[in-house]
Formats: C-alpha cells, structure tokens, sequence
C-alpha cells in the first residue's frame, strides 16, 4: 500500500493485516487508511496496526461462534447490492472439497424486506438470493404497518419466477426467530449461514411498536437451542405467538 503517491515520504510498501472478514473489507481498509493517513496524519505503520486490533464491525458480516460444525454470521445487507456483495463474500468463504463424493457447501440465507419502504428492493432482493444463495429463507424485516403476509408474498412470488421452488431452496417463515432455527437446522457441516437485513439494530418494528431485537442475540439462542447449551433467550415479536 501507499506507493507513489505525491507525499514522497509515504512512498514504500505498509503489510497491512485485517481480522475483518469479506472481501468488500479490504475496498473499506484502504479508504479507512487514506483518511486516517492524509486526513488527520497518522503514520502509515500506526494506520495499520490500528486495522490488525478491529476485531469485528457490530452487525457487518459478524460471525456467531458457539461451537457448531457450520459458520453463522450476522450482516446488515437490506439492500439488492449489499445482499449481493454479503452473499459473493460467503461464496468465497466456504471451504474447497476435493471429494467428489461429498455434498458441496452451501449459502443459506434469511432475510426479509421493510414495509413502508422502497417496495422495488423485494423485487430485487429474490432475484439476488436465487441466484447467489442456495437457500432462502424470507421473513419478517420491520414491516410496520404493512401486511406481511403480503410483503413476503410478493418476495416469494419473485424468486418463485426466478427458479426457486418451495420447500426446496426457497422457504417462507413468517418469525424471525423460527426462520433463524430453521435455517440453522437446514445446515450441514461446512455450510454458512447468514441472517440479513438487520446487523447491529435492536429492534423491529410491527404496526407502529418497536419491539426489542437483536439478530445476534436471536441466532445465539437458536444456536443454543440447538447444540442444547446455555444461551439467551429468543427475543418475543408479535408473530411468536403464531409458533406452536
């Protein structure tokens, strides 16, 4: 990094290392870096050791360890581009099989689309996971008071047209918190499992209530539920209550 720019003296190669994770990051390293650099005159060296000790960004591409044989991860992708990008990340973090016997890793993924908002994303967010996930999973993402019911017909109806078929690669679960079990249960050893739409928020709107919710609490319960270890509970919405 930082060779032949105009400031002589930032001349020479930086090795910078990153713990962050998807390939979109290193676009974000560099601007981070440069405006740390030239912004507000940190040394390149410092710049980069700042990078090495981020951990994690809160909600961005944030894995959820609790011990299973797949990875899970949080990512605040709710827009067809960022769906895109997220679901391109997954696809190069799955581990290589030279064995042909073996079935391949897959992209399983839950998301949703907000009511009362751009209605053109729930178009545009199916004809991405179709074609870049194995699975999807649609449901609920703040649908305030919009149906829906409607909302995910209208998503399902989409990747319907685009090849998805029911029960196969293309589910519909109304909860949150059911669509995050069912998608952690569809998995086998070496899949990932992404939950997006929501990232660091804390909450999710119905009608006009905002309930709490978290989606890195809600897929450590169900990792808990499932490993059968200690854990958070599964944060309440409205339609929990549908769940017998």
């Amino acid at each position: 990094l930082f060779r032949d720019l105009p400031d002589k003296s930032l001349d020479r190669t930086v090795p910078v290392k990153s713990k962050l994770i998807g390939s979109y990051n290193n676009a974000n390293i560099l601007a981070a870096m440069t405006a740390a650099i030239y912004g507000l005159q940190i040394s390149p060296e410092v710049a980069a050791q700042g990078i090495f000790r981020v951990a994690a960004i809160s909600g961005r591409m944030e894995m959820i360890d609790l011990g299973q044989n797949f990875t899970a991860i949080v990512d605040f992708a709710h827009t067809p581009n960022a769906l895109s990008v997220a679901l391109d990340s997954a696809r190069a973090m799955l581990p290589p099989s030279d064995d042909i016997t073996r079935q391949p890793n897959r992209v399983i993924v839950i998301y949703g689309s907000a009511g009362l908002r751009d209605r053109e994303k729930r178009r545009m967010m199916p004809v991405v996971s179709v074609e870049k996930a194995d699975i999807t999973i649609l449901t609920a993402e703040d649908p305030r008071t919009e149906p829906l019911d409607d909302i995910l017909r209208e998503m399902a109806d989409e990747a319907s047209i685009n090849g998805a078929t029911k029960g196969e690669d293309l589910f519909i679960e109304p909860d949150r918190g059911n669509a995050i079990r069912l998608g952690l249960s569809l998995a086998r050893p070496g899949d990932i499992v992404m939950s997006c739409g929501k990232g660091h928020e804390q909450s999710m709107c119905f009608d006009t209530t905002e309930y709490a919710w978290d989606d890195r609490t809600a897929m450590r319960a169900a990792l808990s539920e499932m490993l059968d270890i200690a854990g958070p509970s599964m944060p309440y919405l409205p339609t929990s209550e549908n769940i017998s």
